[in-house]
């Protein structure tokens, strides 16, 4: 699973996120490629939801 495809499974709008904060999606996207999907989601657990909520992906 690569970073974008579990941005979009978290409902986040990865291009979005991208473009807002670079710095940020670039830190998340290599500690990601180094982690199980899992252990990063219980890392950012509590950044995941607000991160959510600036960049909601389209349905």
């Amino acid at each position: 699973m690569t970073f974008e495809e579990y941005l979009h499974q978290k409902k986040i709008n990865a291009q979005a996120f991208a473009k807002a904060e670079p710095e940020r999606f670039e830190e998340w996207k290599q500690l990601f490629a180094q982690l199980h999907p899992d252990s990063f989601t219980a890392q950012k657990k509590f950044l995941i939801n607000p991160i959510r909520r600036k960049y909601r992906a389209a349905e």
